[in-house]
């Protein structure tokens, strides 16, 4: 059975506000974990009318206490905005505070334009450095208390706050270099099919590049995708529309709050929006959403898939991840009583 995660963005419906966004998402968290998801995952995203998670990290110190055994952690934190100790610090006190249970996904885009990227330096003199690869590995050796003997931060990484609880560590990425990256570092990988598009070579490129460490042993592979089920096909169309428009929005250079169905429809109407290549995502019954994950799965080699929507309506957001589950679990019942 395909294991199933989710990844929230927190998003910010129009007529709505950033605090309704972020208290949904703590109802859905909860939702998630009774209904048997694996993780829960916060995005990262800057001065948009439509996603309120600004701070994942600030997010999984209030999903931790509102769940009980899901998994818990981020979609992931920037790493080019912050310093990688302070990162260190922040995951540490996660972990001390639920042991086993967060996670630590790290991204390299700015999940902002580059001028919100650039008001998040510290240091405004000139631009930040590209220095990813570097920072993930400052940011390992913290945790592993393995800066080298003589480096000046070495002693910090005795005076992490939880101590011998550590989070687990991911790479997220939707390039070539960040499957290389996850590999060579032996980290398990998450791939954004749903900002990259169908993409199974990087699943090759990081299965290729894997070396064994002693976080992992063998290549994970993870991918976080567009999901929407409904009680039918069109309902759940529609429901997609206003993501639709968005996205549309995005690709001009414009950000919106998240419309309803009827305006988003009525702008589609008049503003046709190609289809983006390679972009596949996963919508209609739970039956078909079943079928397209397992497909989606099948493709990647993936035993994991994360799932990601946006839609207007919370309580529709709430019965696409109940049917999904649903339905998933149905299947793996009847699996298990279909004799060998």
């Amino acid at each position: 059975m395909v294991r199933l995660s989710v990844l929230d963005q927190s998003p910010i419906r129009e007529g709505g506000s950033g605090g309704e966004a972020l208290r949904n998402s703590l109802e859905l968290a909860a939702l998630a974990d009774t209904l048997g998801y694996h993780r829960f995952w916060m995005a990262e995203h800057h001065a948009t009318p439509a996603l309120a998670s600004a701070s994942p990290e600030i997010m999984l110190a209030a999903i931790g206490r509102e769940t009980r055994s899901i998994r818990i952690g981020t979609g992931g934190v920037m790493l080019p905005h912050y310093s990688p100790f302070k990162v260190a610090e922040s995951f540490s006190m996660l972990a001390g505070l639920f042991p086993d249970r967060v996670d630590l996904g790290l991204g390299r885009a700015p999940g902002s334009d580059q001028l919100t990227a650039y008001a998040l330096q510290q240091d405004r003199r000139t631009k930040a450095a590209h220095a990813f690869p570097e920072q993930v590995v400052e940011l390992l050796a913290y945790f592993d208390c393995a800066l080298p003997a003589d480096h000046p931060f070495r002693h910090l990484a005795t005076m992490l706050p939880g101590g011998e609880d550590k989070p687990d560590i991911w790479i997220l990425g939707s390039s070539d270099d960040s499957a290389v990256l996850a590999g060579a570092l032996g980290l398990p990988y998450c791939i954004a099919d749903f900002i990259a598009g169908e993409a199974r070579h990087l699943a090759d490129r990081y299965r290729a590049a894997f070396r064994p460490s002693a976080r992992l042993s063998a290549p994970q592979v993870m991918v976080a995708c567009w999901a929407l089920a409904a009680a039918d096909t069109e309902t759940a169309r529609w429901l997609a529309g206003p993501s639709r428009m968005m996205l549309a929005h995005l690709l001009r250079g414009a950000l919106v709050a998240v419309p309803d169905s009827a305006r988003a429809a009525i702008w589609l109407r008049d503003n046709p929006v190609p289809n983006q290549p390679g972009r596949v995502p996963i919508i209609g019954t739970a039956v078909e959403c079943r079928i397209a994950i397992e497909a989606k799965a099948a493709l990647y080699g993936a035993d994991e898939i994360m799932l990601v929507n946006i839609l207007h309506s919370h309580a529709d957001r709430m019965e696409s991840y109940r049917l999904i589950a649903g339905e998933m679990m149905h299947r793996a019942e009847a699996a298990s009583a279909t004799p060998a």
